[in-house]
């Protein structure tokens, strides 16, 4: 499918890059108006509801429905096993929650949790008795959701494009546009949510103090107070909680595997915030550029696209990462083992997969994320301004203060496994 928009006109780039003072316009009526203007959906810039979609599980559901794919219809646990293994997600990536922060709240509670799974393009939520869920990232327009019924006596399910996802996955938790949301809530006895913390925010800057609320940890006790494995009760308008230690009101027999540990959460909240934050991006680039006819010429635009791209930039490169506990966090290596099988490694062996633990998430401190669909889908103009910015962040020769926390031997490293890694670099960087 071509793209929506003309190829973008090297004095697009060089408006993107200029100074305040070198273009001109104000923000448009819409804008000013409305600061979510640039997310409608609807929008020809987008036309999220009608296009021709890209996403691996799209690609999925039609060989599915053509008959092309096998899966396991022998009984719950074993269709969602040979789900995941179709769709290329480690059944060790699962992360189990008890709260009811779903569309499927009816059959969520502490004697029946849901689990997450996940990739870097595909997230997958399965309820015992319930209803599978799919999170499934376009390049450009981010994620498209799907819900069908667990196959019964070897029916084949009918696989649904969900609007109602869109409450919570569309929202100010997801920065208005399509894609992760992840709630830490104290929840009741039955799983309703009692009281609530880092309200739309998400991202690996999050302190371990303000996570995990409704979910379950089977790991991770280094990281201190946390809000994981908590069951609330309110008296008298003061709330009190228990621990609710993983496997005593259910049974880890109805799942794939016996975990819910703490690396995968981990991973999946840098995941989620990297997502939002492109997707995002992407938005507010099409949106632009569609308004000015393929060019970038409103000054309140320019700006904000270069504010939006110095934040992605610290992202990447973890500039606010959550602090470690001293002495590091203890995980699950078995999901570790599948997180690395896909890196992509330089003849001496290191990736940007390659994990730290001790003191931080990564041992190179540049997310793998930035070698995926999702990024390599945000329009052109926009990631030219991105690597311009990550070179200035990784200079040697030239240090640029706020990145100081990066040694430079580090970032030598991350360089060359930059080059070694991505295509589109600019020539020069």
């Amino acid at each position: 499918m071509p793209r929506r928009f003309p190829v973008f006109l090297a004095a697009s780039a060089a408006l993107l890059l200029a100074a305040p003072g070198g273009a001109s316009g104000q923000a448009t009526n819409d804008e000013s108006a409305d600061p979510h203007a640039f997310a409608d959906l609807t929008s020809p810039a987008h036309d999220y509801w009608t296009r021709e979609l890209k996403d691996p599980f799209t690609r999925f559901k039609a060989d599915f429905e053509a008959g092309k794919i096998e899966l396991d219809f022998s009984s719950e646990k074993a269709f969602v096993i040979s789900l995941l293994k179709v769709l290329d997600i480690p059944a060790t990536s699962q992360m189990l929650l008890f709260s009811t922060t779903s569309l499927q709240l009816r059959f969520i509670s502490p004697r029946n949790p849901r689990s997450l799974f996940f990739n870097e393009d595909v997230y997958l939520g399965y309820i015992p008795g319930g209803r599978i869920e799919i999170i499934s990232l376009d390049p450009e327009v981010g994620g498209i959701f799907y819900i069908f019924d667990i196959p019964q006596n070897g029916a084949r399910p009918v696989v649904e494009r969900s609007e109602r996802c869109m409450n919570c996955h569309a929202d100010d938790d997801t920065r208005q546009v399509p894609g992760i949301a992840i709630k830490s809530v104290i929840p009741g006895p039955t799983g309703g949510s009692l009281n609530s913390y880092r309200r739309e925010q998400i991202g690996h800057q999050i302190p371990f103090s303000e996570r995990f609320g409704g979910w379950h940890l089977t790991s991770g006790e280094e990281i201190g107070h946390h809000w994981g494995n908590l069951i609330g009760r309110l008296s008298n308008g003061e709330m009190s909680t228990q621990k609710l230690e993983p496997g005593t009101l259910f049974s880890w027999d109805k799942y794939p595997v016996a975990t819910s540990d703490i690396l995968p959460q981990l991973i999946h909240e840098h995941q989620g915030g990297f997502v939002d934050r492109v997707v995002e991006a992407s938005y507010r680039a099409r949106a632009y550029l569609h308004e000015g006819n393929g060019r970038l010429t409103n000054r309140v635009h320019i700006e904000t696209l270069k504010k939006t791209a110095d934040e992605l930039v610290r992202y990447l490169l973890f500039a606010d990462e959550a602090e470690f506990p001293r002495g590091g966090i203890a995980y699950d290596t078995a999901y570790a083992e599948d997180f690395a099988r896909h890196a992509k490694r330089l003849p001496n062996g290191v990736s940007l997969r390659d994990l730290d633990m001790e003191t931080r998430l990564f041992k190179y401190r540049c997310s793998y994320m930035i070698d995926t669909a999702i990024f390599r889908g945000i329009p052109d103009v926009f990631k030219q301004h991105v690597y311009r910015r990550l070179g200035e962040a990784l200079s040697v020769e030239k240090p640029d203060p706020a990145f100081g926390y990066l040694p430079s031997r580090e970032k030598q490293a991350i360089q060359a496994i930059l080059r070694g890694t991505l295509e589109d670099l600019p020539k020069g960087w």
